[in-house]
């Protein structure tokens, strides 16, 4: 079946005790058992929920994995994943990776003795020559946040193999309907659910999904022990969410397609950072291993007051931290997602003061750029 199609038929879409065409909201703690010698599927809902079993497998069969894992948060999962790895072990990471993933490498994991090395992903040959021997994952953003770079996942997947080493990918942007890392040789597949799995603002939420049987062993021990898992509420919303991912994607990443070919038009705007203009550094890569641009892209503007005209002006798109919505969202990197980025690695990375991110939702595409053109060129 088409993507379209399994989305809607998850295994999951007929409740088998009522027909129910929703999965139910197991709201509890706990579970009775039958006997001390015979316990059920469940016994504490940490270590497993039905509505969250539910969305787990849902989203493992989209990105063509083992198992997946529903945790509270994006940074909840990815933490969680990052505790696959010991003291004394390194990293090799794209530079400018969101800033919740730098702060937790930078300022927590690396109290635990893992240190991490962040280089330009775009050149595998600097991910190559970041190797050392104690190098035990390359963590990745493609395209990444918030200036769209595109890494060549099956070459760095390669590289990362050959040395030992995991390679997690944090597909936030792409979701599994536009970009499926795992089938492009990676290990793990991370993301905010939070954002265009979700869709629609009201849910926060993380996934972890892998198809390594030893992975998926050790990833259920520490979500069971960490314990950052979702609750069934969210659960419920996310499975809600996902059966519109393709429609929605499709047509925000259609209106953003068309942002971007008019911002990259404007006098005012000097840079536009998107993977579907052919001016793009990383087009062809990304149209080697992506069914498509995605939704999101960044631009430059040629002043601060600008920009914050442009912030503090928008009606239709909410200035607002976090994307993926059914709404458009427009965000200011260096005050939201990389505000836990020093000032100096931020400039070093690009993030400057002038540097805006669109994520497109759901409203008509005139509209956008008309406001767009009101408060640019007004």
């Amino acid at each position: 079946m088409k993507f379209g199609t399994r989305i809607i038929h998850t295994g999951h879409e007929i409740d088998p005790t009522t027909g129910a065409l929703s999965v139910p909201i197991y709201q509890t703690s706990t579970f009775a058992q039958e006997s001390v010698d015979h316990f059920g599927k469940y016994d504490y809902a940490r270590s497993g929920n039905p509505t969250r079993e539910a969305l787990e497998e849902t989203i493992a069969q989209l990105e063509g994995g083992s198992r997946g894992f529903a945790f509270a948060s994006g940074m909840a999962a990815i933490s969680s994943a990052l505790l696959l790895f010991s003291p004394g072990d390194h990293l090799v990471v794209c530079e400018d990776v969101y800033g919740g993933t730098f702060r937790v490498l930078t300022r927590l994991f690396s109290r635990l003795g893992i240190e991490s090395t962040f280089v330009d992903a775009t050149d595998l040959g600097a991910i190559e020559a970041a190797f050392r021997p104690n190098t035990k994952g390359l963590f990745l953003e493609t395209p990444s946040n918030p200036l769209l770079k595109i890494t060549d996942l099956a070459g760095a997947a390669r590289l990362a193999r050959a040395r030992g080493a995991l390679t997690l990918v944090d597909n936030t942007f792409m979701t599994p309907y536009l970009q499926r890392p795992l089938e492009l040789g990676c290990d793990i597949v991370l993301h905010s659910g939070t954002k265009f799995l979700n869709g629609h603002s009201d849910v926060i939420c993380g996934f972890a999904v892998t198809r390594d049987e030893e992975l998926c062993t050790q990833l259920a021990f520490i979500q069971n022990g960490f314990g950052a898992v979702l609750g069934p509420q969210d659960s419920w919303l996310v499975l809600r969410g996902l059966k519109t991912l393709k429609v929605r994607m499709e047509e925000s990443q259609r209106s953003a397609v068309a942002v971007a070919e008019w911002l990259a038009a404007q006098t005012r705007v000097p840079e536009v950072f998107y993977p579907g203009l052919a001016s793009h550094p990383g087009a062809g890569v990304h149209a080697r291993q992506a069914g498509g641009p995605g939704a999101v892209l960044s631009f430059k503007l040629e002043s601060v007051a600008l920009t914050r005209r442009l912030l503090e002006g928008s009606t239709l798109a909410a200035f607002a931290v976090s994307l993926g919505g059914v709404e458009s969202i427009i965000s200011y990197p260096a005050k939201m997602s990389h505000a836990a980025m020093p000032p100096e690695e931020r400039a070093a990375r690009g993030v400057t003061d002038t540097l805006v991110r669109l994520s497109v939702g759901l409203e008509d595409a005139d509209d956008l750029i008309a406001e767009l053109d009101s408060l640019i060129n007004g």
